[in-house]
Parts: structure tokens; C-alpha cells; sequence
């Protein structure tokens, strides 16, 4: 069903890649007879109904085959491999700093409420929150030019673009994710931090917190035995959106510094109508969006001693 609804999606703005491939090199003054035409949608494959199409790329999952890219003229599943692994790795990094330092800043914040780190933790999230990611790296890549001369962007020296894996590649790529680490994760970062802050204060005004309290347990038991884990709910609810934005999150910023991950080839294969290639993405975000939801109702379950399953009558 995600299949089929995907690739429905994927056809339902007018005309296709063929047409606007045509299209282009009309306007670069090249003339395309009708024969040429049809040449190409026989090579593309889009001379068959839908159907046809969809059974193709649909059946050739199953042997790991995701159909041809029409821009790329490569096979999908080889473009999509060229990206996955440097998409994991800055996403991992991205949300493993987001949810460590909101939850942190979260529960200092809402244990000293009013105090001057709380209000200035609170200025920084609203800045985050205001501030689009895009932007953020537009000034971030004008004050490195214009200070210290070098562009932040990309994720590889010139030197090491093109050049094997070794230990030196892999420490130059550990340098340049840190700027795009600290902008993804900017503003996820604020958002997380207002989250755990407001409902950990709730929870910290409960009667059963008070009682716990006056009983004279010690601050720490108090805090963490109960009301950090149930504060903790909606922030675990959102793991269902983690695993698709270890692929998709931070794509426009990916694209304004030029990094060579899922995002930005997901973002022009649909301004291409690249079919297979789009598809193949939104497929795959679809099945990391039901199995992270999955997860998210098994952490639930775990954290809140409130949340189990009821067992059948």
C-alpha cells in the first residue's frame, strides 16, 4: 500500500522528466523531431501505462534493483549508496547533540526556574526557534569567508574529495561536520528545550512530587525516579520522526553548504520529476517513519510505568 500510494504521488503533478528534459533543450536551441521522442521514451521506460511502470520498479525491489535514475542515468540504488552513509553520520551526530543537550538544559531550566542561566537559556532557545536554519548558515558561511578566509562548506577538503578512505580523510570529515552539526541542530536544539522545560515543570508542581518531598527523599530520587521520565514523554513520542530525519533532516541547509547527502538529491529528483529516484527516497522515508513509530510506542511503554498493554479479555 506505502508502495503504491508513493508512486501515485510521485505522478500526480503534470507531465514528467522526459518533458522537461525536452523542454530544455528546446529553450538551448536544439531541435527534437517526433522520432527522438519516442526514441527516448522507450529508453526511459515511459512509454508503458503506469501500471506496467509501477510493476517493474516494484518487483525489482525485491532483488535490490530500485530502477534506472532518468537524470543520473545510473542505477538508483548506487546513487542513493554514493550518500546514504554520509547522511547517517551527520544526522546521527546532529540529533545525538540535540537530544543530550536539550534534555540537559531542559531539566536544568525547569529545576531553577527564574534563575539567570534560566532566562538566558530561554533567550537562546527563543533565537533558535526565530531563526531558520538556512539563514543561520548563510551568515555562518559569510562571517568564516570574511574572517578567516576559508569556506565551510562541503564536507571534504578539495584534497580529499575524490581520494580513498584513509585516516586522514576520515579526520578531515570529523572537522568540517561541526559547523553543519551545530546549525541542523540549532533550532531542533531550542524547540526540545522549551518541551522538557514546561512539562518537567508540570510535573514537578504534582502533589505526588510534594509528597515525595516532605518525606524528606533526597532531590535527586525525587527528580529522576519519576518526573523526568514521565516529562521525557513527548520527546520520546517524536523518536517516530528520527529515523526519517537521519535521512531528510536539514535539507535545505544541506543544500546552502553544498553538503553531498540524501537531502538535497531527494530535493531535485521531485523539482526533476525523477521518478525511480524519487520514489525509491520517499519509499524508504515512509518505512523509517512505521518502523521508528514502532519504537517510539516501545520506549513509551518502557519510560512511563503509567503506559502498558491491557491484556485481552
Amino acid at each position: 500500500l506505502l508502495a503504491v500510494t508513493t508512486f501515485i504521488i510521485i505522478q500526480l503533478p503534470p507531465g514528467d522528466y522526459l518533458t522537461q528534459y525536452i523542454q530544455s533543450l528546446e529553450q538551448s536551441g536544439q531541435r527534437v523531431d517526433a522520432s527522438e521522442v519516442a526514441s527516448l521514451k522507450r529508453q526511459y521506460g515511459l512509454d508503458q501505462p503506469m501500471t506496467v511502470q509501477f510493476l517493474r520498479w516494484f518487483t525489482g525491489m525485491f532483488e535490490g534493483r530500485f530502477g534506472t535514475s532518468l537524470q543520473w542515468r545510473r542505477p538508483v540504488a548506487e546513487i542513493i549508496g554514493d550518500r546514504l552513509y554520509l547522511t547517517m553520520i551527520l544526522n546521527v551526530f546532529s540529533l545525538g547533540f540535540t537530544y543530550i543537550v536539550a534534555i540537559a538544559i531542559g531539566i536544568y531550566s525547569a529545576t531553577h526556574q527564574y534563575s539567570a542561566g534560566d532566562y538566558a537559556f530561554t533567550t537562546l532557545g527563543f533565537i533558535g526557534l526565530a531563526t531558520p536554519g538556512f539563514l543561520l548558515a548563510l551568515v555562518v558561511m559569510v562571517f568564516f569567508n570574511q574572517v578567516f578566509g576559508f569556506s565551510v562548506g562541503g564536507l571534504f577538503s578539495q584534497q580529499y574529495a575524490m581520494a580513498p578512505w584513509s585516516m586522514d580523510k576520515v579526520i578531515d570529515l570529523l572537522k568540517h561536520m561541526i559547523v553543519p552539526i551545530v546549525i541542523i541542530a540549532f533550532g531542533q536544539t531550542a524547540g526540545l528545550i522549551r518541551v522538557v522545560r514546561g512539562t518537567l515543570l508540570d510535573e514537578l508542581r504534582k502533589q505526588y512530587v510534594i509528597t515525595a518531598r516532605t518525606k524528606g527523599l533526597p532531590q535527586s530520587k525525587v527528580l529522576f525516579k519519576y518526573p523526568v521520565r514521565v516529562a521525557l514523554n513527548p520527546v520520546i513520542s517524536t523518536v517516530g520522526w528520527l529515523l526519517p530525519a537521519l535521512v531528510s533532516g536539514g535539507t535545505i541547509v544541506e543544500i546552502v553548504l553544498s553538503l553531498p547527502t540524501v537531502g538535497p538529491l531527494l530535493y531535485f529528483a521531485l523539482s526533476s520529476q525523477d521518478m525511480y529516484l524519487a520514489g525509491t527516497l520517499v519509499l524508504f522515508l515512509g518505512l523509517l517513519t512505521i518502523i521508528g513509530t514502532f519504537i517510539s510506542d516501545m520506549l513509551l511503554m518502557v519510560v512511563d510505568p503509567r503506559i502498558r498493554f491491557e491484556r485481552a479479555r
